[in-house]
């Protein structure tokens, strides 16, 4: 019996504490404490499997990987806003609605640009979550929107039944850090926070959602039964947040001008928001008068949203930099005159690549007008060349890397120019973090965090460095304790020993993947008899391309690579092969197969 009150109890801590973080952004713990009651609780469940139920804070994230998405029918139409595009459309829109309705309240809220779903309540538990889809049928992504700590599982004093809509979104800040994480780890970045949302909550894995950290903002109550109907908008909304859900910021104006000063100043701070918006939603209060104008086949007559147009201004390229990413790929950025766009003030711009600079003729010195694309990342959209000085001349990006002066390489299959330096600082963080890796040398409790922190304290500089560390070394740094760093020291010791093919794969050289390295590993069975091999040696062996043996004779015979391989030699790294060798036992022999 103590167990069991104990459930109710954590379950009620944890629901108060998670709606404090996740929907006031208020937090009144420490991570720790909500960790600790959440271990406990998952503690007593086990115990008591019979008590677990679908909104326990313990089954935010499913066990089961879904194989596909069920079909879910909405009983009210998930429908779009018809889009305006000035002050002038808004102006109209807004006069045909007061020619319709007496002394008309509009409701203004930020468009949040992200994915449309609808959530389900019955008798205050969350039973089922679908995207929009066409609006009559979307996809039942229920086991994902679990992992969205700010929906509430359970509502106090709720109706029989409740469908409410939002907008879930990637927080700007979480899409930073991913995409962060992702070129460290040598990932494609998602394209925008949208792209991210949408792509985040159709995972199979619903263990994958949760990583992607989404938010959602609820906008409307769709279908309520079991409570008297509201008058307004406004007062379902505050009704709504009393239910503890994460409402959409909204103003109530009652003119047309109120309205547009309150869209403009969104504009203007828009970079203030959590979430992108590409606009803002305008929409009769009273929901009476709603009914009263219906709607088209397409759009409900009683709304609009005002599309904010990409902000666009001259600024002077002042310089062109050259940043080396992760994976060692030159990207150019335009350094600006400060321009305020969207809220903030821009410097720099990116160039994408060399074609982009060649097909829009770009120059230093050169009078361009910027703008924001999809809101967060100023580009580039044209050169106004009437302004250009005499003295500019067309650009290229330098044949060296910038960072260690290894030359640079243009991916044959796109558009990429690469460092080729295996020892390039630039690279440093993701050529260790790959060379530690499972299918590479396989270096236990050397990840991510463990590899930024020993690059921080200048401890490693180039993967040979790793073979030099003591515990004493690395015992001071963040979260390594004494047994920690004597276990990670063993762990890179062992490693030497990983071999041929492991070794190979580990350098990160393009196109040799671990299949290829094997296939290398086993026909030449060392690596110093690899170095010597010719294009067409290498081209002879099997899974080697023209393309693939041009990347290796080339990482060979870079000094960096040199160096860093006579390094690893020093350390004692084997360099031979334990895969299995290439045998002649069957060669002249010939085999006639028959049958079926």
């Amino acid at each position: 019996m103590e167990d069991l009150q104990r459930i109710a109890e954590l379950r009620q801590q944890l629901n108060e504490w998670s709606y404090q973080y996740y929907v006031l952004d208020n937090p009144t713990v420490p991570d720790y404490d909500y960790d600790m009651a959440l271990r406990e609780l998952e503690q007593l469940e086990a115990k008591h499997p019979e008590t677990i139920t679908p909104d326990s804070p313990t089954q935010r994230v499913g066990g089961q990987a879904l194989t596909s998405f069920a079909p879910v029918h909405h009983p009210v139409p998930l429908e779009s806003l018809q889009d305006v595009f000035s002050d002038e459309e808004m102006l109209e829109f807004v006069s045909r609605i007061s020619a319709g309705a007496d002394d008309p309240v509009f409701i203004v809220e930020p468009k949040v640009d992200g994915l449309s779903i609808a959530l389900e309540y019955e008798n205050g538990v969350f039973v089922r979550g679908a995207t929009r889809g066409d609006g009559q049928t979307g996809e039942d992504v229920t086991e994902n929107l679990r992992t969205i700590k700010s929906i509430p599982m359970t509502l106090e004093g709720a109706p029989e039944r409740l469908i409410v809509r939002g907008e879930v979104f990637m927080p700007k800040k979480v899409f930073h850090a991913i995409n962060a994480q992702r070129e460290l780890e040598g990932e494609n970045l998602l394209a925008n926070p949208r792209n991210g949302a949408a792509g985040s909550l159709r995972q199979q894995d619903p263990k994958v959602a949760a990583k992607r950290r989404l938010d959602v903002e609820i906008f409307n109550i769709q279908l309520m039964e079991g409570r008297d109907p509201f008058e307004t908008d406004s007062a379902a909304l505050d009704w709504l947040e009393s239910l503890r859900f994460k409402v959409i910021p909204r103003k109530l104006c009652r003119t047309g001008e109120e309205i547009l000063e309150h869209i403009h100043q969104m504009g203007e701070n828009r970079d203030g928001f959590a979430f992108d918006i590409d606009g803002a939603c305008v929409k009769l209060d009273g929901l009476a008068s709603r009914t009263l104008f219906g709607s088209t086949a397409k759009f409900p007559r009683w709304a609009a949203a005002y599309k904010y147009p990409p902000e666009q201004k001259p600024s002077v390229v002042q310089d062109i930099i050259i940043q080396v990413g992760r994976t060692g790929v030159l990207t150019p950025k335009a350094s600006l005159s400060p321009v305020r766009l969207a809220g903030t003030t821009v410097t720099n711009a990116t160039l994408h690549n060399q074609d982009f600079i060649s097909e829009k003729d770009i120059r230093i010195g050169d009078t361009v007008i910027v703008q924001k694309a999809g809101e967060i990342i100023p580009e580039i959209v044209s050169v106004v060349k009437e302004k250009r000085p005499d003295d500019t001349v067309p650009y290229h990006i330098p044949d060296h890397c910038p960072v260690c002066g290894a030359p640079v390489r243009r991916d044959p299959d796109g558009v990429a120019i690469r460092c080729t330096g295996a020892e390039c600082p630039a690279q440093l963080l993701r050529n260790l973090t790959h060379f530690a890796s499972r299918d590479a040398m396989d270096i236990e409790g050397l990840g991510p965090a463990a590899v930024e922190a020993l690059v921080n304290a200048g401890l490693v500089k180039t993967p040979a460095d790793l073979y030099q560390l003591n515990p004493s070394d690395v015992e001071g740094l963040e979260r390594m304790g004494k047994k920690s760093a004597q276990n990670l020291v063993e762990a890179i010791e062992r490693s030497k020993s990983q071999g041929m093919a492991r070794l190979l794969f580990a350098f990160g050289i393009r196109q040799v993947g671990q299949k290829a390295a094997q296939v290398l590993a086993r026909q030449f069975g060392s690596l110093d008899r690899l170095m010597e091999a010719t294009q067409e040696e290498l081209t002879q062996v099997n899974d080697v391309g023209g393309i693939t043996a041009d990347y290796l004779v080339n990482w060979f015979q870079n000094p960096q690579s040199r160096h860093l391989i006579e390094s690893l030699r020093q350390a004692g790294v084997s360099f031979e092969s334990t895969e299995a060798p290439v045998g002649d036992k069957l060669a002249g022999k010939t085999f006639v197969v028959t049958g079926t």
